[in-house]
C-alpha cells in the first residue's frame, strides 16, 4: 500500500490535467544539471477530455528502445477528434523520456529502469519521480492501462497483446477481453519472470484494467508491428467505449506462458546463432540456438535445448551474447 505521507510530487503538468478538451504539454520535472542549472526533464503528455465516461492511461518508451508505442501513441495525440471521445484519454509516448531521448534502454540520467522502478518515490532518482507521479496521480484515474513494449536492441518477439493471470479471476476477465479487442496477432496469457517493481504489478494491485505488447524488436521498428499499434489501440479504446466505431477484428492466435521452462539463457558469451526462426515450432530437447566461442577456432558451441514443445516467440537479438542473456522464449498454443 503507497504511503499516504509521502512528501509532494516535484513533477508539475503544464495543463490542466483535469480541463475538458484537447491538451497537449509537458510534465515538468526540475533537474540542475552541468549544462542547465536550473533544468527540467519535460516529459510530452496528451490529455483528451470529452464529458464524463471511462479513463484510459496510453504509455509507451517504459523502456528507452522500443518504438512501435511512441509512433501509435504520436500519432494517435495528433489525429484523435474530440467529438470521437467519450471520456478521458491520457497519452504518454515517452514514459522514460531521458532513456527515449538516446535510444537506450535504461535512462542516461541515473541508470533507471523504468519498469523496475515502480512505484516509485518522490524524492528518488529522475526515473523513480517519474514512476512516483504516474503511480499517484495518473493510475488512481485510469480505469484501462495500454503499455506499448517491444523487444528493444536485445530481443525481437512474435507480435503480440498480453495480459497476466490475476488472482482476481473478475480483473483478469476484463483484462484478456481488453486483449482479444486489441487483435494482435498473436494474444499472450503472459508470465513475468522478474516482476518486481513493475509497472504492470503497480497496477494490478491497484485494480486497473492492464494490458500490454511485444510487437517486435532488434531496436527499431517495421511498418507491420506500428501498424498492429496503431489498429490495436484504437480498438481498445472502442471496446472500452472511450472512442467511436467497431473494433476492427482480425484473427488471433492465443498462446500461454506456463512457467519457467518458456525460458533460455546463454551460458557463455559468443556469438548467437538461432536454429529455429520466430514462430517456428520447438520440440522438447531440440537444440534451439547455438553460442559460438569466439576467443579461438576449432571449440564447439554451446547448445541451448528447449525444455518443453511449442512455438518460438522470442529470440535473442542481435548477433552476440553474453552469459546469463535471454537466448529464446517458447510458448504454447492455448488449450481451453
Amino acid at each position: 500500500m503507497l504511503d499516504k505521507h509521502l512528501r509532494p510530487s516535484p513533477i508539475s503538468p503544464t495543463i490542466d490535467l483535469d480541463a475538458q478538451g484537447v491538451q497537449h504539454g509537458f510534465l515538468r520535472l526540475p533537474y540542475s544539471r552541468d549544462d542547465s542549472a536550473w533544468g527540467s526533464v519535460m516529459v510530452p503528455i496528451c490529455v483528451i477530455r470529452n464529458g464524463s465516461g471511462p479513463t484510459a492511461l496510453l504509455t509507451g518508451a517504459n523502456h528507452g528502445d522500443e518504438y512501435e508505442g511512441p509512433l501509435a501513441l504520436y500519432d494517435l495525440a495528433r489525429s484523435l477528434k474530440l467529438e470521437d471521445v467519450a471520456g478521458t484519454i491520457i497519452i504518454i509516448p515517452g514514459m522514460n523520456y531521458p532513456a527515449f531521448r538516446v535510444g537506450t534502454r535504461t535512462s542516461p540520467i541515473d541508470k533507471g529502469n523504468m519498469n523496475r522502478s515502480f512505484p516509485g518515490r518522490p524524492d528518488g532518482t529522475v526515473t523513480e519521480k517519474i514512476a512516483d507521479y504516474i503511480t499517484r496521480h495518473l493510475l488512481p484515474h485510469a480505469d484501462l492501462v495500454l503499455d506499448f513494449h517491444s523487444g528493444g536492441r536485445t530481443l525481437d518477439f512474435l507480435p503480440f497483446c498480453a495480459a497476466h493471470i490475476l488472482p482476481d479471476k473478475e480483473q483478469e476477465r476484463r483484462a484478456f477481453a481488453a486483449v482479444e479487442a486489441f487483435c494482435a496477432p498473436y494474444s499472450m496469457r503472459m508470465l513475468e519472470i522478474d516482476a518486481v517493481g513493475m509497472y504492470d504489478t503497480t497496477a494490478e494491485e491497484m485494480g486497473k484494467v492492464f494490458i500490454t505488447t511485444e510487437l517486435g524488436g532488434g531496436g527499431t521498428s517495421r511498418a507491420q508491428t506500428v501498424q498492429i499499434a496503431r489498429k490495436g489501440v484504437l480498438n481498445v479504446l472502442r471496446h472500452a467505449g472511450l472512442v467511436d466505431g467497431v473494433v476492427e477484428q482480425t484473427p488471433t492466435t492465443w498462446l500461454d506462458m506456463p512457467g519457467d521452462d518458456c525460458f533460455a539463457f546463454a551460458q557463455e558469451d559468443g556469438m548467437i546463432e538461432t536454429m529455429v526462426d520466430l514462430g517456428g515450432t520447438v520440440t522438447k530437447g531440440m537444440v534451439i540456438a547455438r553460442v559460438w566461442g569466439t576467443g579461438r577456432t576449432g571449440v564447439a558451441p554451446q547448445e541451448i535445448h528447449a525444455k518443453m514443445d511449442g512455438l518460438l516467440v522470442a529470440r535473442h537479438f542481435p548477433g552476440l551474447v553474453k552469459a546469463g542473456d535471454c537466448a529464446s522464449v517458447i510458448a504454447i498454443h492455448e488449450t481451453g
